[in-house]
């Protein structure tokens, strides 16, 4: 009998998170992915706080058609966005024990092109 995926997941997250640590002045964008959509957020380790979050269920993607790739490329521009206004230019990615592929990959270009530096 195998390992489960979700089991799988959470033990490279765990090791992810042995290295990398989100500060106040470079968060870590934590990227959480369901079957429908994306979430990011930057959080600083030291305080316990979510500084700034972006999702594909935020109120500006509600008329989007687009799905996958393409929204989560958006998400990533609008933490970009947000991120900028809150005077954060640079952040620790965290992909969260998924593979860089995709919609991971797709939020952190999307990311990237808003201003983020990682």
């Amino acid at each position: 009998m195998g390992i489960s995926r979700t089991y799988r997941r959470n033990r490279i997250r765990k090791r992810i998170r042995g290295v990398v640590r989100g500060t106040a002045q470079r968060p870590r964008l934590s990227v959480f992915r369901s079957n429908r959509h994306i979430y990011a957020q930057l959080i600083d380790d030291d305080s316990g706080k979510t500084l700034t979050s972006a999702s594909s269920l935020d109120s500006s993607f509600e008329k989007e058609t687009a799905k996958g790739v393409i929204i989560s490329k958006k998400v990533g521009l609008l933490l970009a966005k947000k991120a900028v206004e809150a005077n954060v230019l640079s952040a620790h990615f965290d992909r969260g024990g998924y593979r860089y592929h995709g919609r991971v990959r797709s939020l952190a270009e999307g990311a990237r092109e808003g201003g983020l530096k990682f």
